[in-house]
C-alpha cells in the first residue's frame, strides 16, 4: 500500500472537494463520483464494480490492520479525527470514506437474467429516504431490477446510500422519464401494476407470475395520470383501520413479497 498523505486541516482543497461531493447533487453529476462512508458499504460498492479513486481514513479511529483487504488496495489518504469528523454524514462509519466513480444508469444498462423479471418502479420518490428504503426492500427480495421515474436528485444522495446500506451497489437500478420506463416496459413485455386507491384490485387477487413491474409513487400525492393511464391493472392493500395508505416502502414490501410468495420465492 502506498504511503498516505496526511490532511490536518479543514481548509484543505481536498476536504473541500470532499464536501462538495456530498452536500451538492450537482458537484456529483458534474464530476460523476460521489462519496460513501463505512466498510459494510464500501464493501458493497466493491462487489458491485464499482471504481474506488481515493481512501479517506481516520487513523485514530479504524487502524490499517481493521481494513478489508480489498480495501488496502486503494490509494489512502488519511484525515486528523477533526477534519474526518467535518466529513462525516453520520457517526460509527468507523473511520473510513471513500470517492467513488458513478455508473451510467440509463435503461439501455438493464439486463434481466430472468424470463419473468420482476421490478419494482419508484415514481418521483419525493425523499432520498424513501429511495433507499426501497433499495433496501428489493434487494431483500432479490427482484431484477428497480426502475426510477421523474428522480429529481439523483441516485448518489448520502441519504439514498445511507437508507439503503449500501443495497444500492448491487442492486440494478435504472433512471429515466415515466414515459421512457413505460415504454420500456412495454417493449420487454412486463405488465405494469400501479398501486393506487381507484379502479383497483386487491393485490392477492392479482397474477404476478409472468413478467411484472410494481409501481409505487410518492407519499404525499400518489402517482401521476401518466401511470395510472398506463397500467395494466391498479392494486390496493386494503386497510383495516381510519387510513388509506402506509409509507412507501411498506407498501412496496407487501406488494413484492406477495409476488415472491406466488413465485415459490
Amino acid at each position: 500500500m502506498p504511503e498516505p498523505t496526511i490532511i490536518t486541516s479543514p481548509q484543505n482543497p481536498l476536504v473541500r472537494q470532499v464536501l462538495s461531493l456530498k452536500q451538492k447533487s450537482r458537484s456529483r453529476k458534474k464530476e460523476k463520483r460521489f462519496v460513501i462512508e463505512g466498510q459494510r458499504e464500501l464493501q458493497l460498492a466493491l462487489k458491485g464494480g464499482y471504481e474506488i479513486e481515493m481512501l479517506l481514513t481516520c487513523p485514530e479511529i479504524v487502524s490499517e490492520a481493521n481494513l478489508n483487504i480489498e480495501l488496502t488496495k486503494h490509494r489512502n489518504v488519511q484525515l486528523s479525527k477533526q477534519v474526518y469528523e467535518k466529513l462525516a454524514y453520520r457517526g460509527g462509519t468507523q473511520g473510513i470514506m471513500a470517492i467513488a466513480k458513478a455508473k451510467e444508469h440509463g435503461l439501455s444498462t438493464i439486463r434481466f437474467q430472468s424470463k419473468h423479471p420482476l421490478v419494482l418502479v419508484a415514481e418521483n420518490p419525493e425523499k432520498p429516504g424513501n429511495l433507499g428504503a426501497l433499495l433496501r426492500t428489493a434487494d431483500a427480495a432479490n427482484i431484477d431490477a428497480v426502475l426510477v421515474a421523474d428522480l429529481q436528485s439523483d441516485l448518489y444522495n448520502p441519504n439514498v446510500i445511507r437508507s439503503s446500506i449500501g443495497c444500492i451497489f448491487t442492486t440494478q437500478v435504472g433512471v429515466g422519464t415515466s414515459e421512457e420506463i413505460i415504454h420500456f416496459l412495454k417493449v420487454n413485455g412486463i405488465n405494469i401494476y400501479c398501486a393506487a386507491l381507484t379502479a383497483s384490485r386487491p393485490y392477492v387477487a392479482v397474477d404476478f407470475v409472468p413478467p411484472s413491474a410494481i409501481v409505487v409513487g410518492a407519499e404525499s400525492t400518489g402517482l401521476t395520470q401518466t401511470w395510472l393511464e398506463s397500467a395494466d391493472q391498479n392494486l390496493i392493500i386494503p386497510m383495516q383501520g381510519e387510513i388509506d395508505s402506509m409509507n412507501v416502502s411498506v407498501s412496496a414490501a407487501i406488494l413484492i413479497f406477495e409476488a415472491k410468495r406466488q413465485r415459490g420465492f
